[in-house]
């Protein structure tokens, strides 16, 4: 269960998948632990719960071997503290533009000395895992994503990539869209061209090219184009998009 395995994946270039978490629900989570992901998004930035809703959840995912990823409101050394300690992985950080605040990130995500994060995690107890090895070892198993999620992050790429201890830059093509003036048509060329450039920006910083998808045959075609962190949909929108075709099928009878 420690360390998970999501940072070694990431460093020796594998692909790396996931989902969404639909709900936070021990029950939900078995059934998404059992498809095998890499990692589960725990989405508390625009969903209707925080650390204290998702409790053992993160728990859980290590226990199966998945990494919990939770994507927190934002920059807040508070929130990113907090999401660690419940568990996680991987924090993701959504809407940063400039490489201080990719700086800020990185410090608020490690401990001392590569960065100020204060020290107590709560999941080695619920785990039955070592308190202090955990502790002493955290920073090698930290995975740091941040969002590039306007033009502003795009233009800025060349120095925010520059920032030591990212591991992952996970495009946001729905607030992309706002930025470039093209808003929720993420299939834009606007956004697509920075889309395509991103992991070619990327090459031979050491940092994995992230987005997030749902459309099986576009998640092919960014992986082609480079992207190594893929967010594969929510498992609630797969499975009521098969539930709706079977409710067709039998009413044609």
């Amino acid at each position: 269960m420690y360390p998970n395995r999501l940072k070694e994946k990431l460093r020796s270039g594998e692909t790396v998948l996931g989902t969404g978490l639909p709900a936070a629900n021990p029950s939900v989570v078995a059934q998404v632990n059992n498809t095998s992901p890499d990692f589960i998004w725990i989405d508390t930035e625009h969903q209707p719960w925080g650390t204290e809703s998702i409790e053992t959840i993160p728990t859980m995912m290590r226990q199966a071997g998945v990494a919990p990823m939770i994507r927190v409101a934002w920059n807040d050394p508070g929130l990113i503290k907090k999401a660690y300690d419940v568990g996680a992985v991987a924090v993701m950080v959504p809407q940063v533009d400039t490489p201080e605040a990719a700086e800020k990130v990185v410090r608020y995500s490690k401990y001392p000395p590569e960065g100020q994060r204060g020290i107590s995690p709560n999941w080695p107890l619920l785990a039955g895992e070592d308190f202090n090895h955990i502790i002493k070892t955290a920073n090698e198993e930290t995975v740091v994503i941040i969002q590039l999620e306007s033009q502003q992050a795009y233009d800025n790429l060349d120095a925010i990539k520059k920032v030591e201890g990212i591991d992952v830059i996970l495009v946001g093509p729905m607030d992309l869209s706002a930025s470039v003036g093209t808003i929720t048509e993420m299939g834009s060329k606007e956004v697509q061209n920075i889309m395509k450039d991103v992991p070619k920006c990327l090459e031979g910083s050491g940092i994995a090219a992230g987005t997030t998808l749902s459309d099986l045959a576009e998640i092919k075609e960014k992986l082609d184009w480079g992207y190594r962190f893929m967010n594969v949909g929510s498992p609630l929108i797969y499975g009521a998009e098969v539930l709706s075709g079977h409710f067709q099928t039998l009413r044609s009878i």
